[in-house]
């Protein structure tokens, strides 16, 4: 269970605030059917802590995490990002400007692998690195480094990941997410295909980004990493608002 201290320290500095967030899809194949996903969510998460979102399957969690990454424009509401300079609000960001956005801020690890075919597991987790013009020499030893922390076999690094089992295709998900190193990080189910020794890796990379400051939304169905790396739980049911604040009593459980 999370201690009530181990969410105090970390109230100091947002990193994002979501105001009053609503999302509605339209169903063309059904006859024009509207469907509220989302009503009037707000929430705040600070640099250096993970706020887990907590809730049955299927009621909105990686679509929050989809319109934060800009994958699904809102229907109302307000998204803010806070930086020492200023504040950045998504809700009007124009499309062209997502792509350094994701590149330099906002980084993304689903439940899923989607990268080109034919190219190395290596050479994918150092792609973001390269993107920001960073020296192929170093993004390359970065990538190694994570990949065998990860415990993926050297004998794989240059061979596709669309040939790799579930579990190895997360890990090179996850050395790619981590890498870039992102002052706001979206974790979607990002231990669902893992063993126990590498769900402990995970963990401590979470706790390693914690510590530079980045801010973590994240979501965790199994009970163990989600006590291990939550510093707050964000709580959704089915009126996807009437709850759906943020909580500072961290002795809530977690289920």
């Amino acid at each position: 269970m999370l201690s009530e201290t181990s969410a105090s320290p970390k109230r100091a500095r947002p990193r994002l605030t979501v105001d009053g967030l609503h999302k509605r899809f339209l169903l063309h194949g059904q006859g024009g059917l509207e469907i509220d996903v989302m009503r009037d969510l707000s929430l705040t998460l600070d640099a250096g802590e993970c706020l887990v979102l907590a809730g049955r399957s299927g009621i909105g969690k990686s679509t929050l995490l989809k319109m934060l990454h800009g994958d699904y424009r809102i229907d109302r509401g307000h998204i803010r990002l806070h930086f020492e300079d200023g504040e950045l609000d998504l809700e009007t960001l124009p499309a062209y400007a997502w792509h350094g956005l994701r590149r330099d801020v906002i980084g993304y690890v689903s439940q899923f692998l989607r990268v080109v075919p034919r190219v190395a597991a290596v050479d994918v987790v150092m792609e973001p690195l390269l993107a920001r013009g960073a020296d192929e020499n170093e993004a390359r030893q970065r990538a190694e480094t994570l990949l065998a922390r990860l415990n993926l076999p050297e004998r794989l690094w240059q061979l596709p990941p669309g040939t790799f089992s579930g579990g190895e295709q997360q890990r090179v998900n996850i050395a790619r997410g981590f890498i870039g190193e992102h002052p706001l990080l979206l974790l979607d189910e990002p231990t669902a295909s893992l063993d126990a020794t590498n769900r402990d890796v995970v963990i401590t990379l979470i706790g390693e980004a914690k510590a530079r400051g980045a801010a973590m939304l994240g979501i965790f169905h199994d009970e163990d990493v989600r006590e291990r790396v939550a510093d707050r739980l964000l709580p959704l049911d089915d009126s996807l608002g009437a709850r759906a604040s943020v909580t500072q009593n961290t002795q809530e459980t977690l289920s």
